[in-house]
């Protein structure tokens, strides 16, 4: 077990980023999902589609800082696959 007090930060800094990228693309695909079904008015769409790219390039960022790539928050789950869908 590495307990190096920069190690511990950037897993800890990936597992955080983890769970937000897991929302963020749940997020994504509940707005495509409400679009298509026209649940939704202009101004939302715009609001959800500008929040969406935001939070995408602060994610990038943040990955950035710390050293990450998008393939080191897919977690793998053994038999279960890896936790968020691959690209």
């Amino acid at each position: 077990m590495d307990v190096e007090p920069d190690t511990v930060a950037r897993d800890l800094v990936a597992l955080v980023l983890t769970v937000v990228e897991l929302l963020r693309q749940l997020m994504e695909r509940q707005a495509i999902r409400r679009v298509e079904e026209e649940d939704l008015t202009e101004d939302q769409i715009e609001r959800i589609g500008t929040t969406l790219m935001q939070l995408e390039e602060r994610m990038a960022e943040l990955r950035e800082r710390f050293g990450l790539r998008p393939e080191d928050l897919n977690l793998d789950l053994g038999p279960l696959g890896t936790l968020l869908p691959r690209d």
